[in-house]
């Protein structure tokens, strides 16, 4: 899976949240459709089995309710990507990373292992904390192994863990610093780890031996463990797809530094030069280089330049999750799950509160049949239309990005004062309140961009009779 990940620290966002976000891509030539669904304690596996390897497991009996954008269709397993549980612990996994000959010939792969599909179903239900979710993915990573390289986010109100497997086996994580950002590409990301610092790192309970005994660590005596050095990759591979998205997206949030869209060293955290709101990571994650030569869709450049670097809003997004967890708010509303559904440059993101039994159809419906009945179905209609006069259509995107997106704070904003007075809210009814007023508005998009992409046609004249 090819996916960018960003990820928000308390300090550095607009209002003291913990933001993780990611877009989930499919393959090249590939398309999945995703629903959002709330999983119920009852509906929880309590043996689990996966479809894409052998393994399986017995799951404890005490799950806890949790949000969920599994495939719609299942065939290759539930892939719940991301949620947020009854006790507001967030998820996001995963981002397929890579790693080197050298680590997968010292721990390898292991084909009956867990992967993607697994992970959010045998983790959300029973953590309390983030740092609860690296350790209990981590046991089960140490026991029973993966068969793919993956980067995986866990966050709460007050802090955020980055996790990356490193083979078969071992992993590590970093608490992400409270003033910072993060951009992780689909390549392992940690640049600096310390192994006795426990509050801030952790590890497979070997990993120091293991970088030890193996000759893993890279760097000169005087330096820091570099993790990137050691399990990561430099190819040339790696300078066209993954470090430019990096680069892009610090681009926008530090525009004062200099850096080279393929460079192995665009850091793995930065200090924005202003706190990051909901609104910058929407953009970021739909970047195609605007303003640069590699811009698909812009006037600089050639057809070489603009094809150069893969863009972070491909074609194949899936879905995007920005999981926000929000500070000294009630338990019902410190979990906000933001939602788009398609190419990210033609969508917009949509909240909704997490705390709940049910989610609304517009958002959970998506058969095979192409509907506009679905938000997932009009989402890719929309694009599909838009994409070949990307900038005839521009405007009108725009335009509804900035009404459902303001019409999703003005619910949040609304629903804080009432439980500020003393008033009771009804959380689905709220959701389902924004749902149709999104849907109303998607249809009006649609519409539009039928309309205008008709008369863009190839064969048009413009001679009537």
């Amino acid at each position: 899976m090819g996916c960018t990940t960003i990820l928000v620290g308390k300090k550095a966002s607009y209002d003291g949240s913990t933001m993780i976000a990611r877009t989930e891509d499919s393959q090249n030539g590939d398309f999945t459709p995703k629903q959002f669904i709330v999983v119920k304690p009852e509906d929880q596996p309590r043996h689990y089995s996966s479809v894409l390897s052998t393994f399986e497991i017995d799951l404890p009996d005490n799950p806890m309710r949790y949000t969920a954008i599994p495939d719609a269709f299942r065939k290759d397993g539930i892939w719940g990507e991301a949620g947020i549980n009854q006790a507001n612990v967030a998820m996001s996994e995963t981002e397929t990373i890579t790693t080197n000959a050298r680590v997968l010939g010292l721990d390898p792969l292991v084909p009956s292992g867990i992967g993607e599909e697994d992970m959010l179903t045998l983790v959300l239900p029973y953590i309390h904390t983030a740092r609860e979710g690296v350790e209990r993915l981590g046991a089960i990573l140490e026991e029973y192994g993966t068969y793919e390289s993956n980067g995986i986010a866990f966050s709460d109100s007050n802090e955020i863990w980055w996790m990356e497997t490193i083979g078969g086996h071992h992993w590590m994580a970093r608490r992400v610093p409270d003033d910072c950002y993060v951009t992780n590409p689909n390549q392992l990301g940690l640049d600096y780890f310390e192994f006795s610092n426990p509050d801030e790192y952790m590890c497979s309970a070997d990993l120091r031996d293991f970088v030890k005994d193996n000759h893993l660590d890279l760097t000169y005596s005087d330096q820091h463990f570099n993790p990137r050095y050691a399990f990561g990759s430099q190819r040339d591979k790696d300078r066209h797809y993954n470090t430019p998205r990096a680069w892009a997206i610090q681009k926008f949030l530090n525009p004062e530094i200099e850096q080279d869209p393929r460079s192995f060293f665009i850091p793995w955290c930065q200090k924005p030069y202003r706190k990051v709101t909901v609104e910058d990571v929407k953009y970021v994650l739909s970047n195609h280089y605007q303003d640069t030569v590699y811009d698909p869709y812009g006037p600089e450049g050639d057809h070489v330049s603009q094809r150069s670097f893969r863009t972070i809003g491909i074609n194949r997004t899936s879905q995007t999750a920005l999981l926000q967890m929000r500070p000294n708010q009630p338990q019902e509303t410190t979990g906000i799950q933001w939602i788009a559904y398609g190419s990210m440059p033609f969508n917009t993101m949509v909240p909704f509160f997490t705390q709940i039994e049910t989610t609304p159809d517009y958002f959970a419906y998506t058969p095979e049949k192409v509907t506009t009945d679905s938000f997932y179905w009009a989402n890719r209609l929309i694009a599909a239309l838009a994409d070949p006069h990307y900038k005839q259509h521009e405007g009108d995107i725009e335009d509804y990005v900035q009404r459902t997106m303001a019409k999703g704070h003005a619910m949040i904003h609304d629903v804080d004062k009432t439980l500020e007075n003393g008033r009771a809210v009804d959380f689905e009814a709220k959701n389902q309140e924004l749902s149709d007023f999104v849907q109303a508005e998607t249809d009006q998009l649609l519409n539009k961009i039928l309309f205008d992409a008709s008369n863009l046609m190839t064969n048009r004249f413009f001679v009537s009779d």
